[in-house]
């Protein structure tokens, strides 16, 4: 008996330490050696590109706390496991990125990891970050390092066990995350290919537009078929489906203008779509403000939805009305499967749409 305890016992720390090789393995790909040499001082081109990357990825809108210096972090981004708090990014040597080195900025990006060698949490959005080209990512830290410094520490994030521990972080990694770059696509014209770097990398567009599973996780930069955001309570709608937020029978000005101003003949933003206008896109140069709209407008459409007249999107909130009869047949988006709630009621984050059991996804109501 004895023995056979002790041969069990050897198992369980052989499949552990198993896991734990695994596990690092996983957190540690494609990752590259980092050069302690000071980056050469930026010339004036790179420096510019950079400010305008900075633009296109909103990076002040995250790392600016309200009423707070630019980038100087502090302001806190809430998810269903608690408060991220946005670190400080301008050249202060001891609480900025002053003493990151460009691999430290690059591997922040791509890699998903401090300059410390902690992991960072995907609040700050590396699973799309790492399709940047490591040409932008230097100019991006070229940028940040000529910003106005500040002394502000960044304060602890206020997040709940067991996510606040970066083995649980490991394992979330492990699972859903893959570094990786954008590789231009043959088959198709450079201005789309343009505008796929923009929306799946920099813009980070399917943070918002895209559902999340338990744990928080997307199915990919890819993903654009609409989603609640997390504790913000709004319905970010899908970008494939012609019944929500699809831009494939616009006309290409009308993307264009929407994504400048805000409005367009075809409709206009609201909520988080708002900041991300004033902050980002309307700082964007014409040719990729069309090479963005090419791209959306050539996106992969959903199957149609077939049970029926499709009510359009709506945010939930105090006295938001559901549109639809309880007794209503849903249509989930990923599954395109038919179905009713088990109670007879919509899914209760979003008066109209349901929820399919089976996948878990937000489903258009019918």
């Amino acid at each position: 008996m004895r023995r056979r305890l002790t041969t069990v016992a050897a198992v369980l720390l052989l499949v552990a330490a198993l896991a734990i090789v695994c596990l690092l393995f996983m957190n540690l790909r494609d990752e590259s050696p980092r050069s302690t040499t000071p980056a050469p001082l930026p010339d004036a081109e790179q420096v510019s590109r950079g400010a305008y990357l900075a633009l296109a990825g909103n990076c002040m809108g995250c790392h600016t706390a309200p009423g707070g210096a630019p980038y100087a972090g502090g302001r806190g981004v809430p998810t269903p496991f608690g408060t991220v708090m946005a670190p400080n990014l301008t050249p202060d040597e001891k609480t900025g990125i002053g003493a990151w080195s460009a691999d430290d900025f690059w591997r922040a990006l791509h890699n998903g990891r401090s300059r410390n060698g902690r992991l960072l949490y995907p609040a700050f959005p590396y699973p799309n970050y790492t399709r940047i080209t490591r040409a932008d990512a230097d100019a991006l830290h070229a940028w940040l390092r000529l910003v106005p410094a500040v002394e502000q520490a960044n304060p602890p994030h206020a997040l709940k066990f067991p996510f606040n521990q970066q083995a649980a972080l490991a394992v979330w990694r492990a699972l859903y995350f893959r570094p990786g770059q954008h590789r231009p696509d043959p088959q198709r014209p450079p201005e789309v290919d343009r505008g796929a770097y923009l929306v799946e990398g920099l813009g980070h567009c399917n943070a918002c537009h895209s559902s999340r599973n338990a744990l928080g996780a997307t199915t990919g930069p890819l993903d654009l078929a609409g989603g609640l955001i997390p504790v913000q309570n709004w319905y970010a709608p899908s970008l494939t489906a012609a019944n929500e937020a699809s831009m494939a029978a616009w006309e290409m000005q009308d993307v264009v203008d929407l994504l400048k101003t805000g409005v367009s003949a075809r409709g206009s933003v609201a909520g988080p779509m708002g900041e991300v206008v004033r902050g980002s896109t309307q700082h964007l140069s014409e040719p990729d403000l069309r090479a963005m709209a090419m791209y959306l407008k050539a996106l992969p459409q959903s199957a149609p939805v077939v049970a029926g007249e499709v009510a359009p999107y709506a945010a939930t909130g105090p006295g938001a009305k559901p549109m639809m009869s309880s007794s209503k047949m849903y249509v989930c988006r990923r599954c395109q499967a038919n179905f009713k709630t088990g109670d007879g009621k919509p899914d209760p984050r979003l008066p109209g749409l349901g929820k399919c059991n089976k996948c878990l996804a937000t489903a258009i109501a019918a």
